[in-house]
């Protein structure tokens, strides 16, 4: 997934600043205010910077509040989760899947579960600060995850995938045209109780394998294996290690909106 401003971090400091502005009043302003407007025989009336922030307070909290540890809307700018996300896709991410956290500093306060194999999450990349991006969880803490001969290995068992066929796409579509050009397939892959498709490039012979230094054979605690179900065009845990639980921002519920096709409107994201 591609750069996204964070408006979580924008909303926090907005509301932040009204506060400061309300507060100010309330605490140094308002009762000199009040013995001025009494002293004159007229009534007293707040400055409009003070209004605007006494009024929008309270609702600006409350969407800190939800976008922070309930839900928060995403969009899908490249094609490395295809065919599962297109470019265009409006998802929904529930925050509230991993556990609670404080906004802005996304520290967890209350566990809420953990993720699992075949959950899409969103993240926050050690190696693209300012990011969020989104894959789908391969491996857990403790597994040990080999890929190899264009297939995933989890604790030396083989990922269960059955072949659909040719990956056929729209050919005025770039990314797709690309991957039908190259032969690309399409696969069912199961992980855990998850069921979902993959794109695939054919096995090239004498490929180089996917370097083990930034593809740890067993991962470590507290982190998570994650790839693109656009196998060959993600750049993933394969090449950048592994994802924090502390980077996790929440799991892909469903797609909202699309730009792709209506037909994939509130489209459960599995």
């Amino acid at each position: 997934m591609g750069y996204e401003v964070d408006y979580t971090e924008l909303l926090l400091q907005v509301t932040g600043f009204l506060a400061v502005v309300w507060l100010s009043d309330r605490l140094f302003f308002r009762r000199r205010r009040e013995r001025r407007a009494e002293t004159a025989g007229i009534e007293s009336r707040e400055s409009w910077p003070v209004e605007w922030a006494r009024s929008l307070l309270p609702v600006l909290l409350l969407v800190l509040v939800v976008r922070s540890a309930v839900a928060e809307p995403y969009r899908i700018p490249s094609g490395s989760m295809m065919p599962t996300l297109e470019v265009g896709d409006f998802i929904m991410v529930s925050k509230f899947s991993y556990g609670i956290r404080l906004p802005g500093i996304d520290t967890r306060i209350v566990s809420v579960g953990e993720p699992e194999r075949g959950d899409v999450v969103v993240f926050r990349p050690p190696w693209a600060p300012g990011e969020s991006w989104i894959k789908r969880v391969v491996g857990l803490p403790g597994d040990e995850v080999v890929i190899r001969d264009n297939r995933v290995w989890i604790n030396g068992e083989p990922v269960s995938t059955e072949l659909i066929g040719p990956y056929r796409g729209d050919p005025a579509n770039d990314d797709d045209a690309e991957l039908m050009r190259y032969g690309a397939t399409l696969l069912t892959e199961r992980l855990g109780n998850v069921g979902h498709q993959i794109i695939q490039m054919p096995l090239v012979d004498g490929a180089p394998d996917v370097p083990n230094e930034l593809n740890p054979r067993t991962v470590p605690s507290g982190c998570y294996f994650v790839m693109g179900d656009n196998r060959e065009n993600s750049q993933d845990s394969r090449y950048h290690g592994c994802v924090p639980e502390e980077n996790l921002v929440g799991k892909a519920e469903f797609i909202w909106m699309s730009l792709a096709s209506l037909d994939r409107i509130a489209t459960p994201i599995r």
